[in-house]
């Protein structure tokens, strides 16, 4: 995000060999799932961004409700803001406009997709004249280290996005987020609660039919990168709740037998009639199960916002001196 030019057509940076390796061991036998970064090419991140404009899906906007409340507050003292998986940044700019306003100087954008950032970029940069913008493109897993430490830190993860780990994978995860600040920052999340499951089904499954291309575009992604024969048709987009996990299970169920190869890893798949392939979970959370997962990454809840309606809530968390290790059965 070096200058203000208009962004570049629309990139994706897979890592070929994670690829690789995810679909074979993914794709291979029962139980069949990966990992939802594979959903936000340039078109999937389109998409998403479609998803949050329509009617049912009450997470952006009742996220968007807290973060105009409580936004001066709680950048009151920080010198850098780093958001992970930034997307196109519109809630941020309610973040950045208390940012500037508290005398804060960088802003310094995480997304999988290269084109998000690049499509936020001219905007971002535009509005905010006073800060340095900046952008990387980072996979989670892996490369959350890669940002320098500047000034005291807000780590903000939006957008309900961290409901998308299981829960081992979610300890994780925040552990390695945890290791991103120093003494004195803070991590601000996204927490989408559990609530009526209509109003939650509704939300992953909207009746415009976004939520189902977003996640058959995996098909076309996969037959991209991989030299595939996936056909869209043969899958149907399915999105129930799971009352035993407390989540949205988000599959693409196969609706006659499929047998299909990717000819650049030389790797045959085969779906049942009726088998699934899980590309994304979005856990809802109770504050008390919610305050366990921060303690198991060594963090500590210090602040829980939510909307009039108790729907979503905005947590934050700073890293605890000593650990207590432990792992919770919830």
């Amino acid at each position: 995000m070096a200058s203000s030019d208009a962004p570049s057509p629309p990139t994706y940076e897979v890592d070929i060999s994670t690829l690789y390796e995810d679909v074979r061991s993914g794709l291979s036998g029962k139980n069949k799932r990966l990992s939802p970064k594979y959903l936000y090419d340039a078109h999937g991140s389109e998409l998403f961004d479609r998803i949050t404009e329509q009617p049912e899906y009450y997470p952006t906007r009742t996220e968007t409700e807290i973060l105009e409340d409580v936004a001066g507050e709680l950048l009151e003292g920080v010198s850098e803001l780093v958001e992970l998986g930034s997307g196109y940044s519109r809630k941020t700019q309610i973040l950045l406009d208390a940012l500037e306003e508290d005398g804060g100087d960088r802003y310094v954008a995480l997304d999988v997709s290269q084109s998000a950032i690049e499509a936020s970029a001219p905007r971002l940069i535009e509005d905010h004249p006073k800060l340095s913008i900046e952008g990387c493109v980072a996979d989670f897993e892996k490369n959350l280290d890669i940002v320098e430490h500047k000034g005291r830190r807000l780590v903000c993860f939006l957008g309900s996005t961290l409901g998308n780990f299981v829960p081992a994978e979610r300890v994780k995860f925040l552990d390695r987020v945890q290791a991103m600040l120093a003494p004195g920052d803070e991590l601000l999340i996204g927490i989408d609660l559990v609530k009526d499951i209509e109003v939650m089904e509704a939300a992953y499954d909207d009746s415009a039919g976004v939520s189902a291309e977003f996640a058959l575009n995996l098909i076309t992604v996969l037959n991209r990168e991989l030299d595939g024969d996936l056909r869209i048709e043969d899958f149907e987009y399915c999105a129930p709740y799971d009352r035993d996990n407390n989540w949205i299970d988000m599959k693409l169920r196969a609706i006659r037998a499929v047998d299909a190869h990717f000819a650049k890893i030389d790797f045959d798949v085969h779906f049942d009639e009726g088998e699934e392939l899980r590309t994304e979970v979005s856990c809802k959370f109770k504050r008390e199960r919610f305050e366990r997962t921060l303690v198991e990454a060594g963090l500590k809840l210090t602040r829980w916002d939510t909307d009039a309606n108790g729907w979503f809530a905005l947590a934050l968390a700073t890293k605890v001196q000593y650990r207590t290790r432990f792992r919770s059965k919830l």
